[in-house]
């Protein structure tokens, strides 16, 4: 088995949140080569066969530009964090009608003391958030299933933010209210740095992916995507 991802990843990181700077950056690339870009372009590489044993709908894009791998440059054009360069890797596996429907994906997070990975939908727009609602609240027993599996529930976690009321056109009274109130319909699965940093970190990654697979499927079902 291969080893991707070093102590070193995590070391760079924290220098660059303390030198979040072009000119420290510049000075640094070649190490953000070394240390992440690289390995991270290897890594997606080398999940397209395990990725596709889950599902042959999600992309594992190896590109240098456009694919799996996030950029690390922050676009700062409408934000008032004018940090100029993001502080952890992000690896997003997008479906394969992500161009044209947005859609559920699986999500690889690297940061110092932050890492895990996620499955679903993360912020989706208001008309697509009721159509998952509208799902989970015509197929609950579902929905209860997957959630009250124990190998799933033992592994991920649903977070993300929530609507204060509920939603408009669903009973208060509805058993599955707190769901339905999500803004937000991601499980998320950490990992610790040792786990990221180990030789089985992609074999780890695709078995706590494969957990995920019913959760998943529900979640493409709901917006009438291929699972």
């Amino acid at each position: 088995m291969a080893r991707y991802f070093t102590a070193d990843l995590f070391s760079f990181l924290n220098e660059l949140k303390d030198n979040n700077t072009r000119q420290w950056f510049g000075d640094n690339k070649d190490r953000y080569e070394k240390l992440i870009r690289q390995p991270a372009l290897q890594f997606i590489e080398d999940f397209r066969e395990p990725l596709h044993s889950i599902s042959p709908h999600f992309e594992a894009n190896a590109k240098t530009v456009g694919g799996s791998l996030f950029r690390i440059h922050n676009d700062v054009r409408f934000s008032k964090d004018k940090t100029p360069y993001k502080t952890h890797v992000g690896i997003h596996f997008r479906h394969e009608r992500a161009k044209d429907a947005h859609s559920p994906g699986f999500y690889v997070h690297l940061e110092p003391g932050n890492c895990f990975t996620g499955a679903g939908l993360w912020r989706p727009e208001t008309k697509l958030a009721y159509e998952i609602r509208h799902y989970i609240a015509d197929h609950p027993d579902q929905w209860a299933k997957i959630m009250g599996r124990k190998a799933f529930a033992d592994r991920f976690e649903l977070q993300g933010d929530s609507l204060k009321r509920p939603p408009k056109g669903f009973d208060a009274e509805h058993p599955l209210v707190d769901d339905l109130k999500r803004k937000d319909f991601i499980a998320i699965s950490k990992f610790t740095q040792r786990e990221v940093t180990s030789a089985s970190f992609l074999d780890k990654l695709h078995e706590r992916l494969a957990v995920s697979g019913d959760f998943m499927k529900y979640m493409c079902e709901a917006v009438g995507v291929p699972a």
